[in-house]
């Protein structure tokens, strides 16, 4: 395979969006400790124990932590079906099923929703498993 058929790989394109949700992650983790504990915190070496300690701020900690949890495989399996020339089937569908489950994953870990929020976790694993067999089988 050559690098232009990797440039063109519709995986090129989801790894690259799913950098932005990992910006979004972050920076909405920041923003919410931010208007709890102040911009002198967020500007500081946040040395010591001071964390948020409001709902909203940890939710939105968690969800970040467990976004980078599975990202990681994400980033392999979405790069793996690239060099493989992978350009449809169950890895594709696998990795929009984890991408559209990690977007929606978002507001229903801040609103506090439960067994539905972990349905779209379950969600996003099942796409990683899907990617997983169809490189492995391919």
């Amino acid at each position: 395979m050559d690098g232009a058929t990797l440039a063109y790989s519709p995986f090129v394109l989801l790894l690259a969006w799913s950098v932005v949700l990992l910006v979004v992650h972050i920076m909405l983790q920041g923003q919410l400790a931010t208007r709890e504990l102040g911009t002198k915190w967020n500007a500081g070496p946040r040395d010591g124990d001071l964390k948020p300690k409001g709902a909203l701020a940890g939710r939105a900690a968690r969800a970040s932590a467990n976004f980078r949890e599975t990202y990681p495989a994400f980033v392999a399996l979405a790069a793996a079906a690239g060099l493989m020339g992978i350009a449809s089937g169950w890895a594709l569908i696998g990795a929009y099923v984890w991408f559209v489950c990690r977007i929606v994953y978002i507001p229903l870990y801040l609103a506090g929703v439960p067994y539905v929020r972990s349905l779209v976790w379950l969600g996003s694993l099942v796409g990683l498993l899907a990617m997983f067999i169809a490189i492995v089988f391919a």
